[in-house]
């Protein structure tokens, strides 16, 4: 969440970053204020009521010095009355850092400074391209879906027939490819950019997804599940993943870290488990928006003053993944209405596809400065002596499985219906194409 000493005392330049986040947030903000306004008014009544409180007492004890029954009396009266208002007010009170904690909880990270300010996706800016450049095919490209039916690799019934639409099915070559594509990209990240190997769990409780920005704002994208039986009073509501960003971040909650440790840097494979609410009639066909797909995902927890540094490497690291696979790319940095819940600046990758003629999101690698650390109360001690204050956190796909699958048959697809395999997958996969 945004540091609220920060929303109070520049109001209006938390105002125009809600503005420039396309304004849908902004009703989130006033109610903030609003709320704000109304407990600080509270709080100096609830003050005003102690001091009063506190000096018509000491006038009681100097009225029975002095013997004034009388004066005692009067004013213990008008205490009496005092301590009930101030007991109804205290309690009023009590019930709005609850209120100011919800509202904070809804409004997004303020954009950083170098963010571009746009109004909608047509105005992120094109950072750069890979090395390899969009294939030249002598035939009309085929999508992704159809190279995969005719391969019988990808089977879109079988997976309606055991879960309804924006599943999938991997047979034979397709399921060894997922595989191979999980173990590349982990041995590369792991091997080469140094992060820590994780697997963590995919159920996760309510206040884990509260401390990365899922909910309580995204909760019709989430699968929720309840258990039942003796263990429902232990475990309650529990959530599946829609990231591995969720679980990842979360480990360093609640602690006080030794700066020295930083930055951790982990990295996960994990199935992702989304609704895609409000994404009716988009991407109906094949791998590219699904309600579960595989991911590997990069996590980094550093000092305040590295995150921006850190970003830029992070993004490198998920490019590697596309310029070692020679699949054509792009690097995007998002304008300010089209950054995520949680980011303060981001970076889309984009893959190349064929059949469509245009770049896919692939990958987005975003900075969330001190946002869900204050959420998770994630925080560092430079020094003994010094205050505690919060980390950054950032993360980004190391990429989406699924579209990379999609990717690698589009990119590589061959007129007689055959996909090549990527040189350097090859060792991985156990064979240089598939075939009929």
């Amino acid at each position: 969440m945004n540091d609220f000493k920060i929303l109070r005392s520049d109001p209006e330049g938390a105002r125009r970053a809600m503005r420039n986040r396309s304004g849908r947030y902004a009703p989130y903000l006033e109610e903030f204020y609003r709320i704000d306004e109304e407990h600080r008014s509270l709080l100096q009544e609830v003050e005003t009521l102690r001091a009063k409180r506190n000096s018509s007492s000491e006038d009681i004890a100097k009225a029975k010095k002095s013997r004034d029954e009388t004066r005692a009396q009067s004013l213990m009266q008008d205490v009496s009355q005092l301590k009930k208002n101030l007991q109804e007010k205290e309690g009023r009170l009590e019930g709005f850092s609850g209120k100011l904690r919800e509202c904070l909880l809804s409004i997004p990270n303020i954009p950083h400074a170098s963010v571009p300010v746009g109004k909608e996706e047509s105005e992120n800016v094109e950072k750069r391209k890979g090395k390899a450049a969009p294939r030249q095919f002598n035939f009309k490209p085929r999508d992704h879906q159809t190279i995969g039916e005719r391969l019988g690799i990808l089977d879109p019934v079988g997976a309606a027939k055991l879960s309804g639409a924006r599943f999938s099915l991997l047979w034979g070559a397709g399921a060894r490819l997922e595989r191979a594509l999980i173990g590349f990209m982990l041995d590369l990240h792991v091997g080469q950019h140094g992060y820590v190997e994780a697997w963590p769990p995919y159920l996760v409780r309510p206040e884990i997804l509260e401390g990365t920005g899922q909910l309580p704002k995204f909760r019709e994208d989430m699968y929720c599940t309840r258990p039942s039986g003796q263990d429902e009073q232990d475990y309650g509501e529990m959530f599946l993943i829609s990231t591995a960003e969720v679980p990842l971040t979360n480990l360093v909650r609640e602690e006080v870290l030794d700066p020295a440790r930083l930055p951790l840097r982990y990295t996960a494979f994990t199935p992702c488990f989304r609704q895609e609410a409000g994404s009716y009639g988009k991407d109906t066909r094949g791998l590219i928006r699904v309600h579960q797909f595989d991911k590997v995902e990069l996590v980094w927890i550093t000092r305040p003053e590295g995150s921006m540094e850190a970003l830029e490497a992070l993004t490198h690291h998920a490019e590697r993944v596309l310029e070692l696979l020679d699949i054509p790319y792009r690097v995007i940095e998002l304008c300010t209405a089209d950054l995520g819940f949680a980011s303060c600046k981001s970076y889309d990758l984009e893959v190349w596809m064929p059949s469509e003629g245009r770049y896919r999101e692939i990958s987005s690698c975003s900075n969330c400065w001190d946002f869900q650390a204050r959420r998770m109360n994630a925080r560092m001690r430079k020094d003994p002596k010094s205050a505690p204050e919060f980390v950054h956190t950032l993360n980004g796909s190391g990429v989406a499985v699924g579209r990379l699958f999609a990717a690698i048959l589009e990119n590589f697809q061959r007129e007689d219906g055959s996909v090549e395999i990527p040189q350097a997958l090859q060792s991985y996969f156990g064979s240089a194409d598939i075939r009929v």
